[in-house]
C-alpha cells in the first residue's frame, strides 16, 4: 500500500521543548525504510511548517492557551495534506510532535470520510476545553475540540462543524483525567478504557467490544491516534508528560495488531516522543518497532 509519511516536529501544545525533534529522530533511525521492508511505498511528504514563536509570544493569542494560533495554523496545514493524501488512496501516517496534531488529523479525515471512529490510545484523555484546562496546553483538548466542544478556532478547524460523534470514540489505556475531563466523559456517556481495565478485561475481549461497536455503529473508517505514554514509561522514558501504571509493550503491540487486521484504519498519528528525554535511544528504538510492527499487519 502507499503511505505518506506526514512531519509535525511541533511542541506547543505541550509547552516542552523536545517533542518537536520526533520526526527528526524517527528519521534518523530510517523509518522510511522500515517501512518500505513490509512491501509499503512511502512517500515522504517532509513536515509541516511550524513558525518560531518565542516563549514570552506564547499567551499572545489567548489569555489561557497557550500557542494557539501557531497550533490552529500547523493543524489546519495537516488536515488538508491528510485529507490530499486520502484522495491520492494513500495512507496518512502522522509522525510527531505532541499530541495536538489530532485535530489536525481528525479533520482531514472526517472531511474525507461520511462517519469515521477514532480510537485514541494515550494515558490521557485529551477531552480538556479552555474552560476546564488546569494547565492551557492544548494537546489536552484536541480529541473534544473533534467532538465540537470547545473554542471555536478548533472546533471550526479546516471546516465548521463536528469533526467525530462522541459515541464514535473510543479511549484506550487513559490513567491521568482532570475533573472536567471526568464530567466530559459521563455527560456524553463515552467509551473510556483505562490501563486497570485493559488488564481487568484482557487486550483480546476489550478489542472485541470496540470492534463490535464499530460494526454497530457502521463505521467507514478510523483514524487511530497514538500517544507513546499510554506504555509504562518504564518501557518509554522518553515522553514529556509520563504517568505510572501503563500498559506494557506485549498489550500495545495485540492492539495495534488487532485494529489493523480490522482493516477499517486508514489513518494514524503517532506522537509525543520526546529525544530530549530519551535515555540512549531506548524510547525511539521501541517506536520504530511498534511502527514496523503496526504496518506489518496492514498490506
Amino acid at each position: 500500500m502507499n503511505i505518506s509519511l506526514i512531519g509535525v516536529p511541533m511542541f506547543f501544545g505541550s509547552d516542552k521543548k523536545g517533542a518537536d525533534f520526533g520526526p527528526k529522530k524517527l528519521r534518523e533511525k530510517n523509518i522510511v525504510e522500515v517501512l518500505n521492508r513490509n512491501n509499503h511505498t512511502v512517500y515522504d511528504c517532509g513536515d509541516i511548517y511550524v513558525e518560531n514563536i518565542k516563549d514570552q509570544q506564547k499567551y499572545d493569542y489567548h489569555s489561557t492557551m497557550k500557542y494557539l494560533k501557531p497550533i490552529v495554523e500547523v493543524n489546519r496545514n495537516l488536515s488538508h495534506q491528510v485529507y490530499s493524501a486520502l484522495c491520492s488512496k494513500s495512507f496518512p501516517l502522522i509522525i510527531g510532535g505532541d499530541h495536538s496534531l489530532g485535530l489536525g488529523s481528525i479533520s482531514g479525515v472526517s472531511k474525507y470520510y461520511k462517519n469515521i471512529a477514532v480510537i485514541w490510545i494515550d494515558a490521557h484523555g485529551d477531552i480538556n476545553t479552555h474552560e476546564t484546562s488546569p494547565t492551557g496546553n492544548v494537546h489536552g483538548m484536541p480529541l473534544a475540540a473533534a467532538m465540537g466542544l470547545g473554542y471555536s478556532d478548533l472546533t471550526d478547524l479546516y471546516y465548521k462543524g463536528i469533526k467525530v460523534k462522541p459515541e464514535n470514540v473510543f479511549i484506550i489505556g487513559a490513567r491521568d483525567l482532570d475533573d472536567g475531563e471526568k464530567e466530559l466523559i459521563k455527560e456524553h456517556n463515552m467509551t473510556v478504557y483505562s490501563t486497570e481495565d485493559v488488564q481487568r478485561m484482557g487486550v483480546k475481549k476489550m478489542m472485541e467490544v470496540i470492534h463490535s461497536k464499530l460494526k454497530d455503529n457502521e463505521i467507514d473508517a478510523v483514524h487511530l491516534s497514538f500517544d507513546i505514554d499510554c506504555i509504562d514509561p518504564e518501557f518509554v522514558p522518553g515522553t514529556g508528560t509520563p504517568v505510572r501504571h501503563g500498559m506494557n509493550v506485549i498489550e500495545a503491540k495485540y492492539i495495534l495488531k488487532y485494529l489493523m487486521e480490522t482493516e477499517l484504519v486508514k489513518s494514524m498519528d503517532f506522537v509525543e516522543l520526546n529525544p530530549k528525554l530519551d535515555q540512549d535511544d531506548k524510547t525511539a528504538d521501541l517506536c520504530i518497532d511498534l511502527l514496523a510492527w503496526t504496518f506489518g499487519y496492514l498490506q
